[in-house]
């Protein structure tokens, strides 16, 4: 565990796994322990995978200004990361909502960014799901057990219903293409630290356009992720000049846990 100063003082976490060249992952959320990426399905056995907790997630500190946690601002926190590591440049991965603070990052120091791989981003520059999308991807999954509590904890939150962190325990089968115990004990594991409950206003603050990027982007987005579906990926790959789509069938919002070998095949070979 590594603890760092950003530019205003506020202690930030990161930890590295594996050796090679390295590769800085930014988690989602907003405000997840980066603890969760794990080696990402087997990239750090091959990379020397660095996984970056933002400003008020996991290890690192809440900052005395929660506006410092706005997706654009937290790109300053990864060029702090990379003087601190004397990198001169990277590859770097983001997450779901960590794609929009890679993607920013990437637009301001595209000299610092080797190549980008955005899995299962939110959107561009801010969320942008196709909700007739979720809402087909979430029926199709009907014949499941899961699936009546499911669905009525999902209109109790859309109604603003009941207790957020409750309802959104009860939607998570929705998020994953197999509901089993390995997404179970990945989606509830009780070491990740708690996202803060402010974080999710204080991330989006600011969310607008987006500028391309450059530097080739490989977009990984799950067939049958029920949290922000397929279009976020394809506008995110039809919007930067170099970047390609893979949509893997047969799993939801973490392609690593549901399918390790094909996910770190394909950013792989990618990266090399």
């Amino acid at each position: 565990m590594t603890i760092f100063p950003a530019h205003d003082g506020t202690a930030l976490h990161y930890e590295q796994l594996g050796d090679g060249a390295p590769l800085v992952a930014i988690p989602g959320g907003p405000g997840a322990d980066a603890r969760y990426l794990g080696g990402l399905g087997g990239l750090d056995a091959h990379r020397r995978l660095i996984r970056f907790d933002p400003r008020g997630s996991g290890r690192s500190a809440e900052p005395a200004d929660r506006a410092s946690c706005a997706f654009g601002a937290q790109a300053r926190d990864l060029e702090a990361l990379r003087e601190h590591l004397g990198l001169d440049s990277f590859d770097l991965l983001g997450h779901s909502a960590g794609a929009l603070t890679a993607q920013r990052y990437t637009a301001e120091f595209p000299h610092r960014v080797r190549s980008l791989v955005l899995v299962t981003p939110v959107g561009r520059g801010a969320r942008e799901p196709d909700e007739a999308e979720l809402a087909a991807i979430r029926a199709g999954r009907a014949d499941r057990p899961w699936y009546p509590d499911a669905a009525r904890a999902a209109a109790l939150l859309a109604a603003g219903e009941g207790d957020p962190a409750e309802l959104l325990a009860r939607i998570t089968p929705f998020f994953w293409g197999s509901w089993d115990d390995r997404a179970r004990a990945a989606a509830f594991d009780p070491e990740q630290a708690p996202v803060a409950p402010w974080m999710r206003a204080a991330f989006y603050a600011g969310a607008g356009e987006a500028a391309p990027v450059g530097v080739p982007v490989l977009v990984v987005a799950g067939e049958l992720d029920g949290m922000i579906g397929t279009a976020p990926a394809r506008l995110a790959a039809a919007h930067h000049p170099r970047a390609r789509l893979a949509v893997l069938p047969g799993v939801g919002h973490r392609p690593w846990v549901e399918k390790p070998a094909e996910f770190a095949r394909l950013v792989g070979e990618f990266l090399d």
